[in-house]
């Protein structure tokens, strides 16, 4: 077993030693482990010799998607690490990297196919005697938990897991590097952290924030800086002496395990373990915290408050049920980004009806949800099959709703919950029924609080809720719940949770008497209540506690938003969100606030949220009053923009920005379809290809989709394409704008030549330039016109090219 006491220290980068070595462009660099295994062998040693604890098998590439019938992956990872073996390091980890396919719901690789995909290499890596599993370079946290699970369901060895990450603090496809450290150690992931990304000093704000929630030992492996060409070579920024001196400030911050990434050698390492000698880790506190997550966002619960959205659940909601049964997802689609709209946190996702495929309607839908909303999601279900197709494709940490103290439901949902590392609503009911005092609810938590303890779930994960019986038909029920909720904050110190419509079922004015019991119970230590978001009255007690709670520093939300209502028309007496149905108002599926019989006016928001089964009937519209181009530069093409804007902001997300995209294709494609006259036969030709060597097309793709949808004819030559190729494809197209992508540091020199080569066939054209190594500088050095830093640069890079 690593020892984790001491600092161990792991390898520096193979691509860059296999470069140095000879190995030409567009060679895989795992079947090198059959072909040229002495060369693999000497670095392995080159490594060992120089201090590193634990090397890392040649297998960052050796699974089926991307050997892709050049290889058998149990014959590649076999040999690979028999040769990591053979260098004499004490440990050897088996390497394992992206599948290098999108996942979906942006991209068509499934949860379940890129599951089978790692099992297969990790449980050749497990029977070929790897002593540790490294995952590594994920940029979608999707993907990295399907590794992971993967991992824990076909061997018993300890797993690292590392994200790559950007400037901005998320990966390449929007994951925050807080929600996926803690989602990864909720899995049960042995060590977090971030590996490639940045040079070592850019990278130092990440790690404040995985050090900062990572509950297991933090690993890092930096690039040596980012490459620049100095005579024709590829040479990283950032020497070993400056390297390991940024490696101090990182085990200074809490950093446990190191090693390199890109650009790194074996002169690196000898630094790193020089640093290392002697030292143990720095000593910190492990962070204990309550908190929920997607992809992309974090529900943190440190002394706040949360909402959770009630409205998808079609208890008493006629309508919601109507939607259900008929697959109408654009109308709880619809629901979800209302309450989002209005200040839910999270929002609780039920499709409990019983002549549905709850397991597959509930998985299906989270993915739907993820899409277009970055809010975390609470799975509610009393079906634990249902709970487990559900939390399973669950890109972050959720909230499973819900256990109970009954020992048929304890065994049945706390395995799933401790598998999945989601949190779990406890509700303070058995077999026996609901206790009427305070204290029988206060046993049964304690109860479910032991056994969830039993199975390894940790405290902070437990959220327990006291019940809310009807007022009208047990006055003394209501104020026995507070008192429940007091108890468990004061003897657990736990965190809890209400629905707090029940409250007032059978009278009159439910709003007030909700309102009042929601003011009641937070004075309690309610945490999270479960509500409509959509009333006025329930958010305004929530955000005026938020100021007495002191969570809105200096008032300055509450301030914002009662200047904001003023204006506002307010709610005549007796209006209220809960109708008999529970449904609001004038709604029917298909007829949301946000699509009102498909209006054109609101063709925008449906663009913006994703609404794809929406758009057609939109444009369809539309094209009554409006012509075809008319529809697309007013309406398509803004939005679009204004997807891209938010994308910049941080409002939105690769999977919201996708999203909409696709929604705009879905627009498109009616005008195409019905034949109307637009530009496309007489649209812009931008050409794009991932360069020589490179066999990475994830960012190209999406920067195809988005240039597609802007209504660009776009060729694409696919990856690993020689220089001259593109440049005779240039000429012959008579292309305007070229567009290269690399991932790989060895191959980014191939984009220089590709620029000579284009300029050599007096192609008359503009090149931009993107890929996770680059940046400005380097776009510069290869002779780019442009660095395209994303997919929405790139789409405005060439409005500009074709002005």
């Amino acid at each position: 077993m690593l020892e984790l006491s001491k600092f161990p220290v792991f390898d520096g980068a193979m691509g860059t030693m296999l470069q140095n070595r000879g190995m030409r462009a567009g060679e895989t660099p795992e079947l090198l482990n059959l072909t040229d295994s002495g060369v693999v062998r000497s670095i392995h040693e080159e490594y060992a010799a120089a201090g590193a604890d634990v090397i890392t098998a040649n297998t960052f590439g050796a699974n089926s998607l991307k050997l892709s019938g050049k290889g058998n992956v149990t014959e590649v990872v076999t040999a690979a690490l028999r040769l990591a073996r053979e260098s004499g390091a004490k440990y050897v980890a088996l390497d394992v990297g992206p599948t290098g396919e999108l996942m979906e719901p942006v991209g068509g690789l499934s949860f379940e196919r890129a599951v089978a995909v790692f099992k297969e290499q990790i449980s050749a890596g497990a029977a070929a005697g790897a002593d540790l599993i490294v995952i590594e370079t994920m940029s979608d946290l999707l993907e990295a938990k399907a590794a992971v699970i993967a991992a824990k369901e076909c061997c018993k060895l300890p797993v690292f897991a590392m994200m790559t990450y950007m400037e901005n603090g998320r990966t390449f496809l929007g994951a925050d590097a807080a929600a996926a450290t803690i989602a990864l150690c909720s899995l049960g992931a042995d060590a977090v952290g971030a590996n490639c990304s940045l040079g070592p000093e850019e990278l130092l704000p990440v790690i404040d924030t995985i050090v900062k929630y990572s509950t297991v030992p933090v690993i890092v492996q930096a690039n040596a800086g980012l490459p620049t060409e100095i005579g024709g070579k590829t040479v990283f920024g950032v020497n070993s002496r400056e390297y390991a001196e940024n490696v101090k400030k990182m085990i200074d911050k809490g950093v446990s395990i190191v090693g390199g990434c890109c650009g790194t050698t074996p002169e690196y390492i000898r630094e790193i373990k020089a640093l290392t000698s002697g030292r143990s880790p720095v000593r910190r506190a492990v962070p204990n915290y309550t908190a929920f997550t997607s992809a992309a966002r974090c529900v943190v619960l440190d002394g706040t408050t949360a909402v959770i959205g009630e409205r998808i659940n079609p208890t008493g909601k006629k309508r919601l049920k109507e939607a259900l049964r008929s697959g109408d997802i654009e109308y709880i689609i619809d629901e979800a980004l209302a309450q989002e709209e209005h200040g839910a946190d999270i929002l609780d996702v039920n499709v409990g009806l019983p002549e549905l495929d709850e397991p597959k309607l509930l998985s299906s839908l989270v993915g739907e949800l993820q899409a277009v909303t970055a809010l975390p999601l609470q799975i509610d279900s009393s079906d634990p099959s249902a709970i487990e197709a559900a939390v399973r494709v669950y890109n972050g940490k959720p909230i499973i709703n819900s256990v109970n103290g009954g020992a048929e439901s304890m065994d049945a949902v706390l395995p799933i919950a401790k598998k999945y590392g989601a949190a779990v609503v406890a509700l303070t009911l058995d077999e026996d029924g609901i206790p009427e005092t305070a204290e029988g609810r206060l046993k049964i938590a304690e109860r479910i609080l032991e056994r969830a303890a039993g199975f390894g779930i940790p405290k902070s994960d437990i959220l327990i809720d006291c019940l809310v019986l009807t007022a009208s038909a047990n006055q003394a029920a209501a104020l026995e719940t507070i008192r429940g909720v007091r108890l468990v904050k004061e003897r657990l110190g736990l965190k809890t949770v209400l629905g707090v419509s029940n409250v007032s079922f059978g009278l009159p004015d439910r709003e007030l008497i909700n309102s009042t019991f929601l003011a009641a119970a937070f004075g309690a230590g309610l945490d999270m209540p479960i509500l409509n978001p959509m009333s006025e009255k329930y958010m305004s007690v929530v955000s005026s506690f938020k100021v007495l709670n002191n969570e809105d520093k200096g008032a300055e939300k509450y301030i914002k938003s009662y200047l904001s209502s003023e204006n506002k028309p307010k709610n005549k007496p007796g209006d209220s969100p809960e109708s008999k149905s529970g449904d609001k108002p004038g709604d029917k599926p298909g007829d949301s606030p946000e699509n009102k019989s498909a209006e054109v006016k609101d063709m925008r928001d449906i663009i913006l949220n994703g609404r794809k089964g929406s758009v057609v009937s939109s444009v369809n519209e539309a094209l009554k009053d409006k012509s075809a181009m008319e529809i697309i530069n007013e309406y398509i093409i803004p939005t679009l923009d204004e997807t891209g804007r938010r994308y910049e902001s941080g409002q939105f997300f690769l999977p919201q920005l996708m999203a909409a995209a696709e929604t705009a294709k879905a627009g498109l494609g009616v005008l195409y379809a019905r034949g109307e006259k637009t530009s496309s036969d007489t649209r812009e030709k931008i050409l794009l290809a991932t360069v020589k060597g490179d066999v990475h097309d994830i960012g190209k793709n999406i920067v195809r989709m988005l240039l597609e949808n802007y209504g660009f004819e776009i060729i694409d030559l696919g990856k690993d394409v020689e220089p001259e190729k593109i440049a005779k494809t240039a000429v012959e197209q008579k292309i305007k704008l070229v567009g290269l992508s690399a991932l790989m540091t060895t191959t980014v020199r191939y984009m220089g030549e590709t620029v000579k080569a284009l300029k050599a066939r007096g192609a008359d054209c503009k090149v931009m330039v993107g890929g996770a190594v680059l940046n400005e500088e380097y776009s510069r050095l290869v002779g780019a016109d442009y660095y395209a830093k994303d997919a929405s640069e790139a789409t405005r890079i060439a409005a500009e090219v074709f002005g």
